[in-house]
């Protein structure tokens, strides 16, 4: 598709031949190595990509020459009511040189009016864009909790499992599924049961700061869920070195101990379905741990 007014510029979709090349525009224009792009493309290739979506984005072409990408991550949702389609849109960049021509770009990105978008780490430049896109604002900080010292949580008596164990309890067959694929992912993937149910949560590692052991909340059923059983969740990732929480938020977040950062990582969306908090599973976030880049790193 040649984009209009501008003959020698046009977009298509990204093959596996074009895997190397991107690596290498991405790498040096979004200042992460290159490796960590290379994993991002490995764990797409083997994504179940909903039929008739792109498998990896779009490629910005100016004759047979790369000049930008979007990467596009397109998942079938799954709940107990149905189902839908949600589009991670991550990674993208275009040369300088070619950076007036990016809204028409980015706009085929959007072009399935059923499909939630989704932007988690939108940098502070792009945000006038996003509104000119469409994007609004659904989370807006982040609440750091201390699971483990939460002994407030409800009395229920609960157990906490690691994903590769089936549950004794009632659970649904896609969030298995879920937790098994974000293992692979090197998430911490695990069950939280009780005498009713099995809860699901998903926690990717990362150092906050640089130094302090922590993870990111990817996925549970309903962050009250986190609450209700933080005490055991706590204890069992602080046994595997995670002391701090970070959870998606509004405001603070009540019988959990902890602060709440407003501003903090902000998530945005546009179109399909008002996207629930404590839900970033297959995210490009969830499916690969972000390196550090230059400069400092906030927590």
């Amino acid at each position: 598709m040649t984009l209009p007014f501008l003959s020698p510029v046009s977009s298509r979709e990204i093959t596996e031949t074009d895997i190397h090349p991107l690596t290498e525009l991405l790498a040096r224009g979004l200042g992460y190595p290159s490796g960590y792009f290379l994993q991002v493309f490995e764990r797409l290739t083997h994504h179940k990509t909903p039929a008739g979506f792109p498998k990896y984005g779009y490629a910005m072409m100016s004759g047979d020459l790369i000049v930008g990408a979007i990467l596009l991550i397109f998942t079938t949702i799954e709940t107990e009511v149905g189902t839908s389609v949600r589009c991670h849109v991550t990674s993208w960049y275009v040369l300088p040189e070619y950076r007036s021509y990016g809204a028409l770009f980015f706009s085929k990105a959007l072009k399935w009016k059923d499909v939630t978008y989704l932007n988690i780490s939108a940098r502070p430049p792009t945000l006038p864009f996003l509104k000119v896109q469409g994007f609004s604002k659904y989370s807006e900080g982040q609440f750091l909790a201390i699971p483990a010292v939460n002994f407030s949580s409800g009395k229920e008596r609960a157990k906490v499992v690691g994903a590769e164990i089936v549950p004794s309890a009632h659970f649904e067959t896609f969030e298995r599924d879920l937790l098994l694929d974000h293992a692979r992912y090197g998430c911490v993937s695990l069950w939280c049961m009780t005498s009713q149910r099995a809860y699901p949560f998903v926690f990717r590692p990362h150092l906050f700061r640089g130094f302090i052991p922590g993870a990111q909340l990817m996925y549970c059923r309903d962050v009250d869920d986190f609450v209700r059983y933080a005490r055991p969740i706590g204890l069992f990732l602080a046994r595997r070195g995670i002391l701090v929480v970070r959870v998606d938020s509004n405001g603070p977040i009540p019988k959990l101990v902890g602060r709440y950062f407003a501003g903090m990582g902000p998530r945005y969306y546009r179109g399909g379905r008002h996207p629930r908090l404590g839900d970033l599973a297959y995210t490009q976030a969830a499916m690969c741990a972000l390196p550090r880049r230059k400069g400092p790193d906030p927590l």
